[in-house]
């Protein structure tokens, strides 16, 4: 984990970071996302610019809005498909 608490690493070339899903029904009351999800690190800043939608390696479609705080809870397909990858 990254000083700025945000997940990310290399899988064959690809790198990654945990992004938020910003889906309204998968959000808390205070607009925190439920999870966060892993996205090739070379989106997010473009989608965080100019709103453009990332694909996260469990599939979900969304732009990045939110950076994940240390501790904040990650998809669990992500995980697997990111564990499956770094293996």
């Amino acid at each position: 984990m990254s000083e700025s608490g945000v997940i990310s690493g290399i899988i064959g070339g690809v790198s990654t970071q945990t992004l938020p899903e910003t889906r309204p029904q998968d959000t808390t009351g205070d607009d925190t996302p439920d999870m966060f999800h892993y996205v090739r690190k070379d989106k997010i800043a473009e989608s965080a610019v100019t709103g453009t939608m990332v694909v996260a390696l469990c599939g979900e479609v969304f732009p990045v809005t939110k950076s994940p705080k240390p501790g904040s809870p990650v998809c669990p397909e992500c995980k697997k498909v990111y564990q499956r990858l770094s293996d």
